[in-house]
């Protein structure tokens, strides 16, 4: 069956598949910052985006303007910083599972 990007499929749990996606994403990004001993201008701008992230995925439905605008955030944050480059991917893929931003957002 195919879906548009609108609609959601929720598990057994009652948890969109996205969403968990997304604070798994989240969270083991986290983990590899807060394991990466080389500090870099913008970490706390890291940390902060990954926290607004994992918060916006916690309220079930979150804007996707906003997670977008988030994921630019910590690119830009941690995009110099090669080893955390797997992480920063697997949660740019997160954030595109919830599509597109829609017009006029």
């Amino acid at each position: 069956m195919l879906r548009s990007v609108g609609q959601r499929r929720v598990t057994g749990e009652g948890v969109d598949p996205r969403v968990a996606e997304l604070r798994a994403a989240v969270s083991r990004l986290r983990r590899e910052l807060a394991a990466h001993r080389a500090d870099f201008a913008d970490r706390e701008i890291a940390e902060d985006e990954l926290a607004a992230l994992d918060a916006m995925a916690l309220s079930g439905d979150p804007e996707v303007r906003r997670l977008r605008r988030s994921l630019l955030l910590v690119a830009g944050s941690v995009g110099s910083v090669s080893a955390l480059a797997e992480g920063l991917a697997g949660v740019r893929r997160a954030v595109e599972l919830f599509g597109p931003p829609q017009p006029g957002q």
